[in-house]
């Protein structure tokens, strides 16, 4: 009784210190003084007081680069809680008005991505959980089922296991050596699972909330005159994206960085999307490298598929990748493997799984119109996919 007590206790302490950072009452200035007593705006307060206030508590007794960027996370919810406000006063925009619109929130997401980059530090991990994290909040860019992005609940619980991955290993790593990053590790988690993902099922489980008679939302500024200055060439297209800009110049924009890029350019989200062409096929390829379909000629029973569970691309125990339920997703990656790891694919359809490292083995198991891009080794045996 009296831990929850306590628990309850620090939970309101916790609510208290993100509202004395004066964004509240800033808020209610700048946007309308009515805005922060509507429900949904209340219940964001309550989300960032009880789960993100964990969050900053388990920092603060850590410190460093850790506390850094979990200052980085506190300012990308409260840039969402501004967006969610002003969303309310704004008329729906176009893809062009809905990048302006979320500009906001990809400065500091490129903010938490800066601190990735550059030489390795001991808190890499807790860096890229953070970092990576910050694509859920991208659920407010959803407009409709022909955006190209899974609904925002689903968002949410997909964007995590990117961050997931990063946050396991916080997990192993100080499991019996300092409570503390245990207790950031898990916090953090529980911010977005079950945290975000409860709050946009209750509040916008159809995308965000816009005004029919408000103000328009923000033009893309026009084009500069002959006489003017050039302008800066334009931030990279990773607005949730914890790729460095180097490393996405040399490869096609992947997961939300490419759905960004599609909003800025004005063209359908989906038109980006890679299909396999002739040239990528194993036989037309002189390194090796190949697309192979899961299902065999010999099959006449069509599969089954898993209507019930989640979508899941994770490793488990440090030695199999789990790629399952994942339906018309173009591309899947799985870029931090090793030899010693094996693949497993189960109930996926009409999606590309891209392995970029060396794996054991591979099995796709009960999928239709799976494809699976990797290396072939010199010297290594295939086997057929069951």
């Amino acid at each position: 009784m009296e831990d929850k007590l306590i628990a309850r206790l620090e939970s309101a302490v916790a609510r208290l210190e993100a509202l004395s950072t004066g964004f509240t009452s800033r808020g209610a200035t700048e946007i309308g003084g009515e805005a922060p007593l509507d429900p949904t705006i209340v219940a964001f307060d309550d989300l960032i007081g009880q789960y993100l206030g964990r969050v900053s508590s388990a920092a603060e007794k850590i410190g460093g680069q850790v506390l850094e960027v979990t200052k980085v996370l506190q300012e990308a919810f409260n840039v969402q809680r501004e967006l969610l406000i002003k969303a309310k006063q704004t008329q729906k925009p176009d893809l062009k008005g809905l990048a302006e619109f979320l500009h906001p929130l990809h400065e500091v997401i490129m903010k938490a991505n800066a601190l990735t980059e550059g030489r390795r530090s001991d808190f890499f991990n807790h860096l890229k959980s953070a970092a990576d994290s910050l694509s859920a909040l991208a659920w407010i860019a959803y407009s409709g089922k022909e955006c190209g992005m899974s609904m925002p609940i689903a968002h949410v619980e997909e964007s995590w296991q990117m961050a997931e991955f990063y946050n396991n290993k916080i997990l192993v790593e100080y499991k019996s050596k300092d409570p503390n990053h245990v207790e950031w590790a898990k916090a953090i988690k529980e911010l977005y699972l079950p945290g975000l993902r409860d709050y946009v099922k209750s509040n916008y489980p159809l995308g965000p909330v816009w005004s029919p008679t408000g103000k328009p939302a923000a033009a893309p500024p026009k084009a500069p005159t002959a006489a003017a200055p050039a302008p800066p060439p334009p931030p990279p297209a990773s607005l949730f994206s914890s790729e460095s800009s180097q490393a996405s110049s040399s490869r096609p924009k992947e997961g939300m960085a490419a759905v960004f890029q599609e909003i800025s350019s004005g063209k359908p989200v989906t038109s980006g999307l890679r299909k396999v062409t002739d040239d990528m096929k194993t036989k037309n390829r002189s390194d090796r490298t190949g697309v192979v379909g899961a299902s065999e000629k010999g099959r006449t029973s069509s599969p089954t598929f898993s209507k019930a569970g989640p979508p899941k691309l994770e490793l488990q125990m440090g030695r199999k990748w789990v790629v399952e339920n994942q339906i018309g997703k173009k591309q899947l990656i799985i870029d931090d493997c090793d030899a010693k790891q094996s693949v497993y694919v189960y109930g996926c359809k009409e999606s590309v799984l891209q392995i970029q490292g060396k794996v054991n083995n591979i099995t796709v198991d009960k999928c239709t119109k799976m494809g699976v891009v990797f290396t072939v080794l010199e010297n290594a045996g295939c086997r057929s996919c069951l």
